[in-house]
């Protein structure tokens, strides 16, 4: 296989999350800035949002408003036509934890998964659920017992979820409403550890699978968020291709023109205690042979 050039498309970050193609340029959440922000090739940027409650995951209605996820008061905002931020969804009645990733369908419902427990704090590790909001903002569990639901990809009526502690992508058919059946294995790159210590957790998994997206191949690039490399899996979770990042690497979006370049989020580590103060964060990008497919 042709050895890959990893370039560095923008930089000077806190800590990039939740890349998304739209329109021509990728949109990112910026967890310490609190900026949600688009990136071209040639690495300008514009801001599109300020979310004081840290922003997370990002997705796009069928009229191209953007959905983004309010990570630390629960909320999913919508970004209005005009730029103005309204409350799409309160999801503080149904998670207690910080908000993380999302995917919206093609119908505008989004599924939005959350910690579970404190990361930051060094609490115990829990599992937890993930929510379904209706295109009206109307919301609802719709799984549970996930170890850290993290990226999300949709494709072929089938949802495919990243548990980073569990180290596995888990599938579910999805029903027109958005509700979920036949939860099933995708990949499984070991049993989750025996341990609720987050210390000792994260030495023991092999893979932790962080952002996803998928390609038309049907083969999912997976950022590992503990080992500095991009890894693209089949189901069954055979390793199709491995492709070191030299920094730590959390999120990942097939896009371009073309569909073919894999960007991916990057930093030295994920703990806010290291990432708030400085702005290490970078946006790197690499060429690939399989273009995206799915959502996001």
């Amino acid at each position: 296989m042709a050895e890959r050039n990893v370039d560095v498309v923008s930089d000077g970050w806190s800590y990039l999350e939740c890349p998304r193609w739209h329109e021509g340029r990728l949109w990112v959440s910026d967890f310490y800035t609190e900026k949600v922000v688009a990136i071209d090739d040639a690495g300008h940027h514009e801001v599109m949002a300020e979310v004081p409650e840290q922003p997370s995951g990002l997705g796009f209605l069928p009229d191209g408003r953007a959905l983004i996820v309010s990570m630390r008061d629960h909320r999913i905002l919508r970004r209005e036509n005009d730029g103005s931020l309204v409350e799409h969804a309160d999801l503080s009645g149904l998670v207690a934890d910080h908000l993380n990733d999302m995917v919206v369908d093609a119908r505008g419902g989004a599924y939005v998964g959350n910690f579970g427990f404190d990361l930051m704090g060094g609490a115990p590790i829990g599992s937890t659920t993930l929510t379904y909001v209706d295109p009206d903002g109307a919301a609802s569990t719709v799984a549970d017992d996930l170890l850290f639901p993290n990226g999300m990809v949709l494709r072929d009526g089938v949802l495919v979820v990243a548990e980073t502690f569990g180290a596995r992508l888990t599938a579910f058919d999805v029903a027109d409403d958005g509700g979920l059946a036949r939860r099933r294995s995708w990949a499984r790159f070991a049993e989750p550890p025996p341990t609720t210590d987050v210390g000792e957790a994260v030495g023991a998994l092999p893979v932790a699978p962080d952002g996803i997206c998928a390609d038309a191949d049907g083969a999912i690039w997976v950022a590992d968020a503990l080992h500095a490399r991009l890894l693209r899996v089949a189901e069954g979770g055979e390793v199709l291709e491995e492709l070191p990042t030299g920094t730590g690497v959390y999120a990942c979006m097939l896009g371009g023109e073309d569909g073919c370049t894999l960007y991916a989020c990057a930093a030295p580590s994920f703990a806010e205690h290291e990432r708030r103060p400085v702005r290490e964060a970078q946006l790197l990008a690499v060429r690939v042979d399989v273009p995206h497919a799915g959502r996001p």
